[in-house]
């Protein structure tokens, strides 16, 4: 993909995710099960921090097991 593509796909995606942040803040949670759940913003942090986090984790595994030098076939 060449990043003009990847701009215009991204620039969409990121205000759909500011947005549902904002609305998040806004929505009351008269209704939550948990503690947490009547923080103003706490999924959308939750979600950053575990996305971030898998990321990382998953990295650092593939670094760690399952990449072989360039020269592993030869």
């Amino acid at each position: 993909m060449k990043p003009e593509q990847i701009q215009k796909i991204k620039t969409p995606l990121i205000a759909a995710l500011v947005l549902l942040a904002v609305v998040d803040i806004f929505v009351h949670g008269d209704h939550a099960t948990f503690i947490w759940d009547s923080i103003p913003g706490f999924s959308a942090v939750y979600g950053l921090i575990t996305t971030v986090l898998i990321i990382v984790v998953s990295k650092f595994l593939g670094h760690a097991f399952l990449m072989k030098p360039e020269d592993y076939y030869d």
